[in-house]
């Protein structure tokens, strides 16, 4: 039965993130707003938890594989673009394509490693990436669901995702300094 939970939580964050776009997007009320954000920290305590309980159980599919990191990527790049294109936060467009940019370029230099039967892991510039992102999308959607997104707020976030788009540079660098390292 264990065996099945990391790929069912994969499902529900693919199945959460219409919702969020929904709630975030769509729907105009404060409300809709805090279901975001809540449908946001669910879909990232399930990408900790399919995780977890992969590793310790040693639960490793095709389908975890392939579509854990697109459910990552689909929930995040939604929660990015709400940031970017909805007020209050309006983060600059190049943070949120710098980063889109990067996701597609891994993608891509994943499946070609995978098809070298080369598995490509995250490191640790991935994981700070990964980790700084949560952090900043989970806060900046929580304080704007409570009405507290102050001018000093916005510009914090500002300061944070563009710190956020260079350690995602950094971590794509790397992945392709592997790249050119493996052609050696």
């Amino acid at each position: 039965m264990i065996k099945y939970i990391p790929n069912a939580l994969t499902i529900l964050r693919i199945i959460l993130t219409p919702v969020f776009i929904i709630q975030a997007f769509y729907l105009q009320s404060t409300s809709a707003l805090y279901w975001a954000w809540i449908v946001f920290v669910v879909a990232a305590l399930t990408d900790w938890l399919d995780g977890m309980i992969a590793r310790k159980h040693q639960v490793i599919t095709d389908f975890g594989k392939m579509w854990d990191p697109l459910a990552d990527k689909f929930i995040v790049l939604s929660a990015l673009a709400a940031l970017t294109w909805k007020a209050p936060y309006q983060l600059h467009q190049i943070i949120f394509f710098i980063i889109l940019f990067r996701e597609i370029a891994v993608t891509i230099l994943r499946e070609v490693y995978a098809k070298k039967q080369i598995i490509l892991a995250a490191d640790k510039w991935g994981k700070l990436k990964t980790v700084l992102q949560m952090v900043g999308i989970v806060v900046c959607l929580g304080l704007w669901a409570a009405g507290k997104t102050p001018v000093y707020v916005i510009v914090t976030a500002q300061f944070w995702f563009w710190l956020v788009a260079l350690v995602t540079i950094m971590s794509g660098f790397n992945y392709l300094r592997i790249k050119l390292s493996d052609k050696r």
